[in-house]
């Protein structure tokens, strides 16, 4: 770490004067026609942005409003294309995020690198919608928004320093402007030397799992046990894929994948008739392989109170009732 101190001090310097640039309007920043909330996160890699997504698109369907998502698409091959993505779009072509996203979430979703380009292109073509949650994008300043999530996992900031010599994108004083913080898979607290902003605890939840190729037949974990298992997972921290599957009493040989992984059939030579257990934003790049028997494990996101009692998605209402997008 030491000796790529330097540069994470440069990159730490860069970072402070974007952001200023913007907040001063030196660089110009683009306010659309909905509101927008970001969700988002301050290290690199996944830390459980996707199933929050999800969460926060169906409670504010029940809420009377209608989202859409926007999503840069990473890992897909659209480059600089705005796509709306379809149950049927290509995640080689679009991203595996975006596509479960549109199959899970029943609303919206475009993607795009341009942030604003993908808003304006939904509004387009779905001028009902009338609040965008945007998929990542925390850094993306170009797109005013009007609340922001940001979520940690288990890693929470790691050594606590800047890219290359940590896994920060921005300095911990960032949280001070963010609307609430999100801890996957941990109980909601203070993050080393930052700031105190609402904090809620998120679960992701597991209810049997389904076959690949056809959502329609289920299984449990009791189904499974006693057959040779491998356990596939290509998300940002495998390690809490495995470990819901060993909370459910199963064994298996785990094979862990980088982040948006683009499998292959070689990717399996270890399988050898064994039974594939994967995780859904897997699922959507292995549907088209040749697999033995394969299940899928589904989750939801369960979003807690903090510990004052206030729940996440009044903080969230009282901004879309009461504010305009900054």
């Amino acid at each position: 770490m030491w000796p790529l101190l330097p540069l994470s001090w440069l990159f730490r310097l860069l970072v402070a004067l974007r952001r200023r640039l913007y907040r001063c309007g030196w660089l110009p920043s683009f306010r659309l026609p909905a509101a927008v909330i970001v969700v988002g996160n301050l290290t690199v890699g996944g830390s459980g942005k996707t199933p929050l997504v999800l969460w926060l698109a169906a409670r504010l369907q029940e809420s009377g409003w209608r989202p859409g998502i926007i999503s840069r698409g990473y890992g897909g091959k659209a480059g600089d294309d705005v796509l709306e993505v379809t149950s049927d779009s290509s995640a080689e072509l679009v991203g595996d995020e975006p596509l479960l996203l549109a199959r899970r979430s029943g609303v919206p979703v475009v993607v795009g690198r341009n942030r604003v380009a993908a808003g304006k292109a939904l509004l387009q073509v779905h001028p009902e919608c009338d609040v965008l949650i945007s998929d990542d994008g925390l850094q993306h300043y170009r797109l005013k928004r009007l609340a922001e999530l940001v979520v940690f996992d288990g890693r929470r900031v790691g050594n606590g320093q800047l890219l290359p010599a940590g896994p920060l994108r921005e300095p911990v004083s960032r949280l001070a402007a963010v609307t609430a913080l999100v801890w996957n898979g941990g109980v909601a607290a203070e993050v080393e030397a930052g700031p105190v902003v609402p904090g809620f605890s998120m679960h992701l939840v597991a209810d049997g799992f389904h076959a690949l190729n056809d959502r329609a037949r289920k299984c449990s974990a009791d189904d499974l046990r006693g057959k040779t298992l491998h356990a596939i997972a290509g998300i940002g921290d495998p390690a809490r894929f495995f470990a819901q599957l060993t909370a459910q009493g199963l064994e298996f040989e785990a094979h862990p994948f980088p982040d948006h992984h683009a499998y292959r059939q070689e990717d399996f030579a270890f399988a050898n008739g064994a039974v594939l257990l994967m995780t859904e934003k897997d699922a959507v790049k292995c549907a088209g392989l040749a697999l033995p028997e394969a299940w899928v494990l589904p989750v939801e996101a369960r979003v807690d109170e903090a510990p004052d009692g206030r729940a996440l998605m009044d903080l969230i209402l009282e901004k879309l009732n009461g504010c305009a997008p900054a």
